[in-house]
């Protein structure tokens, strides 16, 4: 509706988590680091923590583009909410290998058998899981018994788990403590900075092509990391609709005005 009227070649403040839009604050800098280094070391257990909407799933993604499909061959499970069972089929799944095995016992076997098979190939293994916060004490202790899986040389998969708080909570209970103690990578995504604030804001503007239109005023950049505390989706959704603000006043600059007209309609569908 607005794109437009400002300009834009597109939308700039979109919810997906499309690594393109990417913004590598210093936390957001460090978190990527910490991945990478817990994959290309062969780490074992990587874990990723953050608030709602922080950039943990857009953190992911870059990941996933970055691992070279000729070296890497990853699994990504975004719902897990599963039992064992369905987590061992759709590791499977995930790499493509049909599942015929019934038993629990069986799937593991299969999922041995596949794991040496592609690293005698040359590739490593890498298993995603987002919202891991989700998960059952009896699935992550599946986990945990798929990252003993190694040979001499190398663990035969590498497990990430990304979550929210609750995750760390819960890697803090006393009965996942073996699981705790493999995790030798993990990092806690912190929200935006003020100054990480504004130039997140400018840099989606830029990727969508702002070219000096629309120009957020000191005194509306201030009120959009105050009201979002620095949160990534919460700025997109603020940003969006003081864009749209402005834009029913026709007028090129967001002010004050439009971000507090944009945080009365935020609240009032309680988002």
């Amino acid at each position: 509706m607005y794109q437009q009227f400002f300009g834009l070649s597109e939308m700039p403040f979109n919810i997906t988590p499309n690594p393109r839009f990417l913004f590598l604050s210093k936390t957001h800098e460090e978190a990527l680091q910490n991945l990478r280094y817990g994959v290309q070391e062969k780490k074992g257990f990587i874990a990723l923590t953050g608030e709602v909407g922080c950039g943990k799933t857009t953190l992911c993604r870059k990941l996933l583009e970055e691992l070279a499909p000729e070296r890497y061959d990853t699994a990504l499970i975004v719902n897990p909410r599963m039992s064992e069972t369905q987590l061992l089929k759709g590791i499977l799944s995930e790499l493509g290998e049909a599942s015929k095995a019934r038993s629990k016992v069986d799937l593991q076997n299969q999922i041995n058998r596949t794991l040496l098979e592609r690293i005698h190939d040359g590739k490593d293994i890498v298993l995603i899981i987002d919202e891991a916060q989700n998960l059952s004490f009896e699935v992550m202790e599946q986990l945990r018994l798929l990252s003993n899986l190694e040979t001499d040389d190398q663990k035969l998969l590498q497990i990430i788990l990304i979550g929210q708080p609750e995750l760390k909570e819960k890697l803090m209970e006393d009965r996942l403590r073996q699981l705790r103690q493999r995790i030798l990578v993990f990092y806690d995504l912190q929200p935006l900075q003020v100054e990480d604030t504004q130039a997140y804001i400018q840099h989606r503007l830029n990727l969508a092509g702002a070219n000096g239109k629309p120009h957020f005023t000191p005194r509306a950049l201030r009120s959009i990391h105050r009201a979002t505390s620095g949160t990534p989706r919460r700025i997109n959704n603020l940003c969006d609709k003081a864009l749209l603000a402005a834009f029913i006043r026709q007028s090129e600059s967001i002010g004050w005005w439009d971000v507090r007209k944009a945080r009365k309609d935020i609240d009032s569908i309680g988002k």
